[in-house]
């Protein structure tokens, strides 16, 4: 041991990545220090002889179809977990209620069909989220994100998205990349929040010449920025059945009001006529009796 101690402090490292490495590790996984990887190796299930103090866990192209949160929650140090290329399906909810120290999480190519307030609401660590390549994905609630503050990096590309809140992404202070191509994106009035705020925001979008309209078909492969001239002044000047309701009840409001004025005028107009002649006569009797 020199005085500085640091080959002390080397061997030290070695052995914690010798026992990483053998002990408790899966025979079809390979372990370094602190990672686990997985990849490739056609499991089924989610593999359970994960080393406790495992910091990376990558489980990429194999067939698992449950993440099991109780097993999850044993790896608390977790801070990266790649599960890309899977079949993971729609229900993820309170999945990584025991990894709230993760930072990157990848569920891009699995089954995934919808993303609600309880996905990833205790994931208040996450930095990079990718769950792009999801074909059947085609709803993430409003407030989906809403406790994932530190979110910098989020992928939906080329899922079945067609409606994104804007809300959703726009109180994400520290968003930096979206992406957000090749989607079905329907480009009405209720999409043109979001657009406006693409357009004004500072977030980046990748691969941005593919970010289209998919309809209504006037719209089709339309980039965002011409969708948002078309829909600003198709939006500003369309009416809605409401709006031809309301419009209806106006004139017919009017048009009530205009027919009792009239009947009302002339009402006092016959009551006037009644009365004057009345009066007539009386003057032209009372002249008869005096003469």
């Amino acid at each position: 041991m020199s005085p500085s101690g640091r080959p002390c402090s080397l061997s030290l490292v070695f052995l914690l990545g010798m026992a990483s490495e053998g002990i408790g590790c899966l025979s079809r996984c390979s372990c370094q220090y602190l990672e686990v990887n997985c990849t490739g190796q056609q499991l089924q299930e989610f593999p359970v002889d994960i080393p406790l103090d495992t910091r990376q866990l990558i489980l990429a192209m194999n067939n698992i179809s449950y993440l099991p949160a109780v097993e999850l929650s044993f790896l608390a140090d977790l801070v990266y977990l790649d599960c890309r290329k899977n079949l993971l399906g729609d229900d993820l909810d309170f999945t990584f209620i025991g990894v709230a120290k993760l930072v990157y999480l990848d569920l891009s190519f699995n089954n995934l069909t919808q993303v609600t307030f309880s996905t990833f609401s205790h994931l208040l660590s996450l930095v990079v989220l990718k769950i792009s390549d999801n074909p059947n994905l085609v709803a993430i609630e409003k407030d989906a994100f809403a406790n994932n503050t530190w979110l910098r990096h989020l992928d939906v590309s080329r899922t079945g998205l067609t409606f994104l809140d804007a809300s959703t992404v726009q109180d994400l202070p520290n968003l930096r990349l979206l992406g957000l191509s090749d989607n079905l994106w329907h480009c009405n009035c209720s999409f043109l929040d979001f657009i406006t705020w693409m357009m004004e925001s500072d977030v980046r979008f990748p691969d941005a010449e593919n970010i289209t309209c998919y309809s209504p078909a006037g719209l089709r492969a339309l980039r965002m920025p011409a969708a948002e001239a078309q829909l600003h002044f198709s939006c500003l000047t369309q009416l809605y059945k409401l709006d031809y309701v309301f419009l209806c009840l106006v004139g017919f409001c009017i048009f009530l009001a205009g027919t009792m004025a009239a009947w009302l005028a002339g009402v006092c107009a016959v009551t006037y006529e009644a009365y004057a002649s009345k009066g007539e006569e009386e003057e032209e009797e009372e002249e008869e009796v005096t003469a």
